[in-house]
């Protein structure tokens, strides 16, 4: 038993008239009989009543009628799922971020894939750092990833998605919480509430960098593992902290001043990232997307 046989009995059965199911098919006549005799040979059963009048179907006839549409739709959905996948109308997209200043971008991202192609699985994994993130792109475990960093990996495509602007967060009521501007060497006496060292963050590198640009080591006083926490200290009083804008933008803010830094007039840039020699369609499908959704600001 093939498939075409159970096309052919399919065409048989529907048209009761093997001349008009032979030119459904486009073939002739005998060559249908034939198909359909070596069915009934197949399945030990006879399908069919035949005279020089009409034809009708037996009993074993009637009971294949189901099944045979369930295998042929099987197929049709097979064929369809693999010549999906392979024009990215159908696969599965990992996508990695890291804290509050991802939320919306990936939201936006979302939202349109969706909407152009929803038989792409779009898998969102929240990672602790920006690094991690990018980690697993390269090791393949992940597809894309929301990220920052300074220098493009090796084997790693990307393109930015958004510009950031460092800022430093001080609690309500603090020396520096009116002032319009505050430089990093302003902050030398301060104390600081950070992310981790390890694995780090792209927002703490920067941070410590900026300290020692203007020549001082900051004094940390209380490592978080997340940038809610972080905040939720310095709203205590615990110390101050280095932050992107887009961060505080997503998240609650009671308690907190949000100050701009000199050393943060120059943008930092959010990127998408992914491997270079990828060539899941799936993904090509979520790039394009993406040009849309996010598309590249204007970078000097």
């Amino acid at each position: 038993m093939d498939l075409h046989q159970l096309e052919a009995f399919l065409a048989v059965a529907e048209e009761l008239h093997f001349g008009r199911a032979a030119e459904r098919l486009h073939m002739a006549q005998p060559p249908l009989s034939r198909m359909i005799k070596q069915l009934e040979r197949d399945l030990g059963a006879v399908l069919f009543e035949r005279t020089t009048r009409s034809v009708r179907l037996t009993s074993a006839g009637e009971a294949l009628i189901k099944p045979a549409q369930e295998v042929l739709e099987g197929c049709r959905l097979v064929r369809s799922a693999v010549r999906g996948a392979g024009q990215g109308e159908t696969g599965r997209v990992r996508l990695g971020f890291a804290g509050p200043s991802s939320y919306l971008l990936v939201g936006q991202l979302a939202r349109l894939v969706r909407q152009r192609q929803p038989g792409i699985e779009l898998n969102l994994q929240s990672v602790t750092y920006a690094y991690e993130a990018l980690r697993l792109v390269i090791e393949g475990s992940m597809d894309l990833a929301l990220v920052r960093f300074a220098v493009e990996p090796p084997g790693i495509a990307s393109r930015v998605v958004a510009e950031e602007h460092y800022v430093l967060v001080v609690p309500e009521g603090h020396r520096l919480a009116g002032r319009s501007e505050v430089s990093m060497a302003d902050c030398r006496d301060e104390a600081f509430v950070a992310l981790p060292a390890d694995p780090g963050s792209s927002v703490r590198d920067a941070f410590v960098r900026a300290c020692y640009e203007v020549g001082f080591a900051p004094n940390i006083v209380q490592v978080a593992p997340d940038s809610w926490t972080v905040m939720a200290l310095v709203a205590a009083g615990v110390g101050v902290t280095w932050s992107i804008d887009t961060a505080l933008a997503n998240m609650r803010t009671d308690g907190i001043v949000v100050v701009p830094l000199a050393e943060g007039r120059e943008p930092s840039y959010a990127r998408l990232a992914w491997r270079a020699k990828d060539d899941n369609p799936a993904l090509r499908e979520v790039l394009r997307a993406s040009e849309d959704a996010l598309p590249s600001p204007a970078v000097d």
